[in-house]
């Protein structure tokens, strides 16, 4: 999980690759939901703008200007495959 944390902080940087959390669900099973995270990104939002990004609005979670474009997708995802082919 580190290592895909730390991926994606070369990524994006300014990211806190260890902002992880593991939450349980009853069910017998393990995955994780990434959300790499950059200081103030909750803005006021949450506990003096600590929390876990779910505290964060999802009408702006989800906006227009939260989304990256097709280009910068493209981008993040192969700068992502080229370091995860290293580890591999």
């Amino acid at each position: 999980m580190c290592f895909i944390c730390d991926r994606i902080e070369m990524i994006k940087n300014g990211t806190n690759p260890y902002f992880v959390k593991e939450l349980g669900n009853g069910d017998t099973h393990i995955h994780w939901h990434l959300f790499p995270r950059v200081s103030g990104d909750l803005e006021g939002y949450g506990n003096n703008g600590k929390g876990p990004v779910w505290w964060y609005p999802m009408e702006k979670m989800y906006s227009e200007e939260n989304c990256p474009s097709g280009e910068e997708l493209e981008n993040m995802k192969r700068k992502l495959a080229t370091e995860l082919e290293k580890r591999i």
